[in-house]
């Protein structure tokens, strides 16, 4: 039988070489290595895809909802932007080694703080498996291993996508075990990682409430959470009709599945009967289902939220609405059933806008645009890990910035302290 803990173990052995390697590494064969990796992505294409529809058969066969099948799918369209992700993750700047701050002090010390790899990471996500070259590139970029452990459901996809990624750190001359893939399925693996504190630095879980709250509660190793996206669109009585129809379908309708789908429409209810009407009956017509509260349950189309629909990630063509008083009543709401993750307020009231910004805490808060823009790509960071929801060390999209630390630097000139 395979001995699970001696792999994760061997594993991580290699992932902590690999990242001295790195850490000394220079910014060309960091970009080279993504550069060949993306050439050799877009040179296997059709092995790729050829490996995702053997992942797309096996999750149909095991009864994948509709939005877990999409998270699943690769197409050329989606392997083009993850090759178009190296590519901009390859020529951003190095963050390593740069001086984040230098002063000196009146006795003559000569400080710096100065931006330096975090080292191993573990990343452990489910279905999408376009996070393979995402997690791989940006830990890459800032100088990090990375251990990956990718869903059962795109092992195939995954181990294809990864294959291209270590022939671009060997003709770039950096050690292929720079980005390991966790080769195999057993659900052990997982165990044996959270518990690898000799030999990785933090753990990057990407996935549903029940992964996420697994690594939580049995991590060893320090945790950047990727909480579930409860996403909020709170409609203000100063909305602007074009704009809060435009972005309230593409954050429901353009990808149920992701994070940055909103999940929970506010309106005020001034406009329950005019704006608030029309949204709802557009909504309807583009086939999400409504779950109301008892004031829109009288919009015909609509059916009546249950106690568990506030507060919850449906990641589907579903969405609860609710009316609300005003915008305290609103920040209540959101306050009481938000993931920290991503919230959206429409409207022309720079004041209420300011009020929303200022009193809700989530990672992410907009005005007047779609949640779906909850996305490091879509940030200029080429590519996320995840949208970390928590406060101590990374926030929001966590990109190249995102994973790494920092050093002091201190000369002196035979100072001593008295």
């Amino acid at each position: 039988m395979l001995d699970i803990n001696s792999l994760i173990v061997d594993l991580g052995r290699k992932a902590r070489k690999a990242s001295r390697s790195l850490a000394t590494a220079s910014s060309q064969q960091k970009r080279d290595a993504l550069i060949f990796a993306a050439e050799n992505i877009k040179e296997s294409i059709p092995t790729i895809l050829e490996k995702n529809q053997m992942d797309l058969d096996l999750g149909s066969s095991k009864g994948l909802s509709k939005a877990l099948m999409d998270r699943l799918l690769l197409n050329e369209a989606r392997i083009s932007s993850m090759i178009d992700g190296l590519e901009a993750i390859a020529n951003q700047n190095d963050p390593i080694g740069e001086v984040m701050q230098a002063w000196e002090r009146p006795n003559g010390l000569k400080i710096k703080r100065v931006c330096t790899p975090l080292g191993v990471i573990g990343v452990i996500y489910e279905s999408r498996p376009n996070v393979t070259a995402d997690a791989g590139a940006l830990c890459l970029k800032a100088g990090n291993s990375v251990i990956l452990r990718g869903g059962s459901e795109s092992y195939n996809s995954s181990t294809a996508i990864h294959a291209c990624l270590q022939k671009g750190l060997e003709k770039a001359k950096l050690p292929i075990e720079a980005i390991q893939l966790v080769p195999t399925k057993d659900r052990a693996a997982v165990q044996s990682l959270l518990k690898m504190t000799d030999y990785i630095d933090v753990i990057v879980p990407r996935g549903g409430k029940s992964l996420v709250g697994l690594v939580q509660a049995e991590a060893r190793v320090p945790v950047f959470a990727h909480l579930e996206g409860i996403v909020h669109i709170y409609l203000d009585q100063a909305a602007d009709p074009k704009k809060a129809v435009d972005v309230i379908l593409n954050s429901k309708t353009r990808r149920t599945g992701i994070c940055g789908a909103a999940e929970c429409l506010l309106i005020n209810k001034e406009i329950l009967d005019s704006l608030g009407s029309d949204i709802i009956k557009i909504l309807l017509d583009a086939g999400v289902e409504v779950r109301a509260d008892k004031e829109v349950l009288k919009i015909p189309g609509t059916i009546a939220a249950k106690a568990e629909d506030w507060g919850k990630e449906f990641l589907d063509s579903k969405i609860a609405v609710k009316v609300v008083a005003d915008l305290d009543e609103a920040i209540a709401h959101i306050q009481n059933y938000s993931s920290s993750h991503t919230d959206c307020i429409i409207t022309e009231d720079l004041e209420m806008r300011d009020k929303f910004f200022s009193e809700l805490d989530s990672a992410i808060l907009m005005h007047n645009a779609s949640t779906q823009f909850a996305d490091g790509g879509e940030f200029g960071m080429g590519a996320e890990i995840g949208i970390a929801t928590g406060k101590l060390h990374a926030r929001g999209p966590v990109g190249t910035n995102q994973l790494t630390s920092f050093k002091y630097l201190v000369e002196g000139q035979g100072t001593t302290r008295d």
